[in-house]
């Protein structure tokens, strides 16, 4: 894997995209990264003139959430195994006193929970707690498959499930401002991580409730937000350079 090839906000040569490329991408909020991923194949075999092109996403961000996907395209998808298991960075918000069957703002409020008892000594013994290896449970609203079928699927039809918990481990994790009900953190973790499971259990751990507002993934691994392309910008400049090129053959 060579870090330098996706480290940087610049396009790859458009020859290189069919052989084998690397693209940060800034997924925008209420996108799956499916949809990205989607939308980015149909611009390439536009600009392409092929009728199918290998594209796929290192780690799948929910709808809600915002930041860093890794993009790779042709042979370079064989490598999306390797940046999976890279640690992930996010900062995010958390609202307490209150829960929602996904854990986080795309479900409605479930159940209501008092949080005027917290304080400031509280946050911080919470936070210590979900430092380092630590068993978490992960949402049943998830792509998790059990006999099958995602979790997500299941939960929708109501059905019950048993879900083992997964020893993750969080590098660490900061209280960035504290305006209760509201909180917000930066959190380092290893892959496999819900950021959502953390919120909820966060909450508990402060005999209250609480589910995830807002989310961006910032970093994965040496990889970061700032050199990521914003989707927008990414297609338009794949039309421009396409263009640039049949202009190029045409003279």
């Amino acid at each position: 894997m060579n870090d330098d090839a996706c480290s940087k906000r610049e396009l790859p040569p458009m020859a290189q995209f069919s052989e084998g490329a690397f693209l940060l991408v800034d997924k925008p909020i209420g996108w799956t990264s499916f949809d990205v991923v989607n939308k980015l194949r149909n611009r390439l075999k536009a600009c392409l003139g092929v009728k199918n092109i290998k594209v796929g996403h290192a780690g799948t961000l929910d709808p809600m959430a915002t930041g860093l996907l890794i993009i790779c395209t042709g042979k370079a998808t064989k490598q999306l195994q390797d940046f999976q298991l890279l640690s992930k960075s996010y900062s995010g918000t958390l609202r307490l006193g209150a829960t929602t069957p996904s854990y986080d703002a795309e479900s409605p409020i479930d159940e209501i929970f008092p949080f005027n008892h917290i304080t400031p000594q509280m946050l911080e013994e919470a936070r210590q707690r979900f430092l380092g290896p630590v068993s978490q449970v992960p949402p049943i609203f998830s792509a998790i498959k059990v006999d099958g079928q995602p979790l997500y699927k299941k939960a929708r039809k109501g059905e019950k499930v048993h879900i083992e918990p997964r020893n993750i481990h969080i590098y660490s994790f900061e209280l960035t401002r504290i305006a209760l009900p509201e909180v917000d953190f930066v959190v380092h973790c290893s892959k496999g991580s819900y950021i959502r499971s953390l919120a909820h259990d966060f909450g508990q751990a402060l005999r209250s409730g609480a589910y995830l507002s807002a989310l961006r993934r910032t970093a994965i691994g040496e990889f970061h937000i700032e050199n990521a392309w914003p989707l927008d910008a990414l297609t338009e400049a794949l039309e421009e350079r396409s263009h640039a090129l049949r202009i190029g053959d045409i003279q």
